[in-house]
């Protein structure tokens, strides 16, 4: 947002609140950081702020995979980065998911919508199901769960039609991602930790205050030592470090009413940029093809567009018959951080060690997240980061 030189003068400069840690951004990043920051030292004072209502970002707006790796397929990703930093990724989201389940899930997986029954990628072309069942035999080679399924396997498990073939990663797992978001917020309130939480607090500005930081926001000023930005594809807007390293990218998805069961799992097809699941509770939940207008779908509006959302409709009449006939009733849109490599990025300003940040997901925060959380509060406390998450690639 921007503000003017009048709005930021009526600030009273007596509503300052003093923390050790200031969180910018109430999304799954945020919340992560300050879970582990408050598991670690909870006798820190931590503020996390929020522009909305917690979760009113891409965390509630996403489709809720929660899926291992990143944007590409798993041998995309060992042309990109060789095989043994290609594993290294690769179990760094599967510890992501542990992680959730260890901390948060755990004895409350039918409240937070949470199955843990793997996910599939599907192929429309005979090409593409080559290229998955290499990928498919490379992790197999590396000890990764994978299986490959034929045509016939596709309709029966799943109820999808038009695909010659695809592949199952056996450990990726779906959740309802706002339900998740307040159950780490509320693992944090019911812990040792010190806390405190502030909605409509949008942040306009971060200062120097002496030794400190000054985080300016609609609702009052904080001032702390160290500020921790966990505004994701926002981040651009308040620091120009991100400009070419975080990209904001709009991802639209529809809903439909709930029918009875038919799916084992959540799937992606056409190469991961189209994606579709059924919910515990029968909806179907489908987004992507942002491909179809790569020059709208970058930028901060969150509007949806009649190419995508009818691109989408299509999509269902083409391949899932269990739902052409179903209502749809959500239609919605949300702003996602790409980064420049498609790996997330953590670390501190170059010019500001004030200042720690972690953000770039990519369309896969719910799988790197709490992970990335975890690395950046240990950073801060000395540790060392994973080379391919660090920040420090970029220098």
């Amino acid at each position: 947002m921007s503000v003017s030189l009048w709005m930021d003068q009526g600030h009273l400069k007596e509503n300052t609140q003093t923390f050790d840690i200031v969180v910018i951004g109430g999304g799954i990043a945020g919340m992560s950081a300050a879970y582990w920051l408050a598991k670690t030292e909870p006798s820190m004072k931590i503020a996390v702020v929020e522009k909305h209502r917690f979760g009113d970002g891409a965390t509630g707006r996403n489709a809720g995979f929660i899926t291992c790796g990143s944007v590409e397929h798993f041998n995309r990703l060992v042309e990109n980065f060789g095989k043994e930093k290609a594993l290294e990724i690769w179990r760094f989201s599967e510890d992501n998911l542990r992680f959730l389940k260890e901390e948060i899930i755990q004895g409350q997986e039918k409240g937070l919508l949470f199955e843990h029954l793997g996910s599939f990628s599907l192929a429309s072309t005979d090409k593409e199901f080559e290229e998955l069942k290499e990928s498919a035999d490379l992790m197999a080679k590396l000890k990764i769960d994978v299986e490959v399924l034929e045509q016939k396997a596709i309709e029966e498990r799943l109820g999808a039609e038009a695909f010659v073939g695809g592949i199952k990663y056996v450990n990726d797992a779906s959740v309802h991602p706002l339900k998740l978001l307040h159950a780490i917020k509320t693992k944090i309130e019911q812990g040792p930790g010190q806390v405190s939480f502030f909605e409509n607090h949008e942040v306009y500005d971060i200062a120097d205050n002496g030794d400190d930081k000054l985080v300016k926001t609609r609702g009052g000023h904080f001032s702390c030592p160290m500020v921790v930005m966990a505004t994701n594809g926002y981040s651009p807007q308040i620091y120009s470090y991100f400009k070419d390293k975080i990209f904001p990218t709009r991802g639209q998805i529809l809903a439909t009413e709930a029918v009875p069961r038919f799916m084992e799992g959540p799937c992606y097809a056409n190469f991961v940029l189209d994606y579709f699941r059924q919910l515990p509770t029968g909806e179907l939940v489908i987004g992507g093809f942002r491909q179809l207008q790569k020059d709208v779908e970058v930028g901060y509006s969150d509007e949806i567009t009649d190419v995508i959302q009818e691109a989408l409709e299509e999509f269902i009449r083409k391949h899932i018959p269990a739902v052409r006939q179903a209502k749809i009733t959500h239609r919605w849109s949300g702003i996602m951080g790409f980064s420049a490599d498609g790996q997330p990025i953590v670390g501190a300003l170059p010019t500001d060690s004030q200042v720690a940040f972690l953000g770039g997901f990519t369309a896969h925060g719910l799988g790197l997240a709490f992970h990335a959380g975890k690395v950046l509060s240990e950073s801060l406390m000395g540790q060392a980061l994973p080379q391919f998450i660090s920040a420090k690639r970029f220098t």
